[in-house]
């Protein structure tokens, strides 16, 4: 590494269930103590224990917003992490292993897949039967790479003898925060911003903490005594941690939840969303402005059929209510949808897509199901399908889909991806100027004497934008009938052809309204001055573009993003607009079909010119995203279509 650096890529490597992303938490929340910026991603396979599991920790002293495949710092427990990650580790990077795994061969690794196996071997030119870590270190120093073999366990047991309790030695988990320890140490971080981050996750343990402070001291002097030890390596110009918060992608959504007035979730388990409900069991107990204290009711049910049908009752009783699905709960959930679309329910229904089809990559990154969540369920029928591009955005855009939902009395479905849950960032405080809460047509109670002598109320009612007024169940003059069939105002079944008509009409021209009354800016965020060359895309692609562009910025490149929010109804008029007089549209996505682009053409009559695609199940990295558009802006590629595949 240079000097003095403004950035470095952090990985932590174990097996799956070792720790390592408790560590990589404490480590991120380190970093952001000391004022800087951080994004981190988990990787890990599907399984509950054993296999690789890895998470990546940039930070920089300006924001930032995905990942590199450069590492600086990589820390492993585990001969598999050197094997998998170690080529990637950059010039005058930094290894810290663990001298206990550094005879284990590659054939002693049964989780390494044969491919992986003879990558590896390639990459030595050695025999497949010769590669142990030792090589692979050897090979890697060539590169100016340092490598520190920590003797980990023995390491420990000095600790546990140092204080006096022998049994600390059998907890493994203390290695985690010593290796923490031992890279802060190596590039001169404050070792007590380490120590608050201990504290703050320990809150609940203090003795737990206590122990892991004093461990964590333990290696920092230790690894200040190594002679190949480099110091004060981090450049300054750090902010101030008080401005800014450090959250996780399945809790952001969630806090928006809890923000919005939600009170009703339902959830059958399901990776990547099942934290954004368990976040919310966590946090059922809700200290209210006025000090009064109120609750969210979480319910598991017995399937995602149950799931979404138990929401829709939710929804009809006059509470914000919600479902957090993936992929193939979403399947599961389209013919209730349908029943919520005829009876104009408004339920939010949180889809954190993941690689398919079936199972699929169940713990991959993938935007495979735009088309699926605006085409879901039989017949016509409207629907809000909106997305969110990172984490910040996913806390605010929680609470404006709720808006959406009641103020047009549509489902709505909220699409936020793998990559978004499994990720961290640092960014400023939420700010509750921008929150505002719209709860549309909804009637507590009736004063009118109108109302009072009806029989029943028009639940359905004719009228001229559209949007009936709506009543909780169990309201007083409020009896309204709901069914699955066709119906009448009050909600009668009705086969009637006119009334068919009527209220098909009532129904779908709500896309009308939503495409006058959804603003603009909520339909699409511009970034950068206009410019010849556009890139349009959607979701979490959106932090590795804004990344990349500003590098070719830096160049004097200049490329317009436009990062299109809602989906359905399609911003057409709009977007035409902003793509008039274009040269280049480069579409960027992760599916395999450019599913973005063939709304595009759908709506606008108008063809993509490059398609940049992944659907390897992991996210774009800054590094081939940048190459791939520098040869664009060149005219020195060949193909439309660009398939990026890289990722470990």
């Amino acid at each position: 590494m240079e000097d003095k650096i403004k950035e470095i890529s952090w990985v932590i490597g174990g097996a799956q269930g070792s720790g390592v992303d408790s560590a990589a938490n404490i480590f991120s929340r380190t970093c952001a103590e000391a004022g800087l910026y951080v994004f981190g991603k988990r990787e890990y396979y599907s399984n509950i224990k054993g296999e690789h599991s890895y998470f990546t920790v940039r930070i920089s002293n300006k924001p930032i917003r995905s990942h590199r495949e450069r590492i600086d710092i990589l820390i492993s427990f585990d001969a598999e992490t050197i094997f998998r990650h170690a080529m990637q580790v950059s010039h005058g990077g930094i290894i810290i292993c663990n001298l206990e795994s550094i005879n284990t061969s590659v054939n002693e690794v049964p989780t390494i897949d044969e491919e992986i196996h003879k990558k590896i071997a390639k990459q030595l030119g050695n025999n497949e039967d010769e590669v142990n870590v030792k090589k692979i270190l050897e090979y890697v120093t060539k590169n100016s790479v340092t490598c520190y073999e920590i003797p980990f366990l023995k390491l420990l047991q000095d600790f546990s003898e140092k204080i006096g309790n022998p049994s600390l030695s059998k907890l493994a988990r203390m290695i985690n925060v010593m290796a923490i320890s031992i890279s802060l140490a190596m590039i001169g971080f404050d070792k007590h911003k380490l120590f608050n981050a201990i504290n703050y996750t320990f809150h609940a343990k203090p003795k737990i903490a206590e122990t892991n402070i004093a461990a964590a001291e333990y290696a920092y002097n230790y690894t200040t005594q190594l002679s190949k030890n480099k110091k004060d390596l981090f450049n300054g110009n750090q902010q101030s941690f008080s401005d800014i918060i450090l959250v996780q992608g399945s809790q952001a959504s969630a806090i928006g939840k809890i923000v919005a007035g939600c009170r009703f979730q339902t959830y059958y388990p399901i990776t990547p969303a099942s934290e954004d409900s368990e976040f919310l069991e966590l946090n059922e107990i809700i200290e209210q402005l006025d000090g009064t204290k109120g609750s969210i009711l979480v319910m598991q049910t017995e399937d995602e059929i149950a799931a979404i049908t138990m929401a829709i009752g939710g929804a009809l009783t006059g509470a914000r209510t919600s479902t957090a699905t993936s992929g193939p709960g979403f399947s599961l959930m389209a013919e209730a949808l349908g029943w919520a679309g005829i009876n104009e329910v408004p339920l939010v229904i949180s889809l954190y897509q993941r690689a398919g089809p079936s199972t699929g990559l169940p713990t991959r990154h993938e935007q495979g199901d735009l088309l699926f969540a605006i085409n879901a369920g039989h017949g016509e029928f409207p629907r809000v399908v909106f997305a969110s591009g990172d984490i910040e955005e996913s806390f605010y855009d929680t609470i404006m889909v709720f808006n959406f939902a009641e103020i047009f009395q549509v489902p709505v479905i909220h699409l936020l991806d793998k990559a978004i849950a499994s990720s961290i960032m640092t960014f400023k405080k939420f700010d509750p100027n921008k929150i505002d809460i719209n709860r549309g047509n909804l009637i507590e109670k009736f004063d009118n004497q109108v109302y009072s002598s009806r029989s029943s109320f028009k639940r359905f009612e004719l009228t001229e934008d559209n949007i009936s007024n709506r009543v909780a169940l169990g309201t007083e003059h409020g009896i309204f009938w709901n069914t699955g069939d066709e119906h009448n105002e009050e909600g009668h079944i009705s086969e009637d052809p006119e009334m068919r008509i009527k209220m098909m009409n009532k129904r779908m021209q709500k896309l009308d309204l939503m495409s006058e009354k959804i603003s603009n800016e909520d339909k699409i965020k511009i970034f950068y001055e206009n410019s010849e060359i556009i890139i349009t895309s959607w979701g979490s692609t959106k932090g590795v573009i804004l990344d990349t562009l500003d590098l070719l910025r830096d160049e004097g490149i200049k490329v317009r993003f436009i990062q299109i929010k809602l989906l359905n109804p399609f911003p057409t008029n709009l977007l035409e607009k902003l793509l008039n007089n274009v040269k280049t549209i480069i579409n960027i996505e992760m599916n395999y079909s450019s599913q973005l682009a063939k709304l595009i053409k759908q709506n606008l009559d108008k063809d993509i010119d490059y398609e940049i695609v992944k659907y390897n199940g992991r996210p774009i990295s800054i590094e081939e995203l940048y190459i791939t558009l520098k040869k664009i802006v060149n005219n020195d590629i060949n193909n439309k279509r660009v398939v990026l595949d890289h990722g470990v």
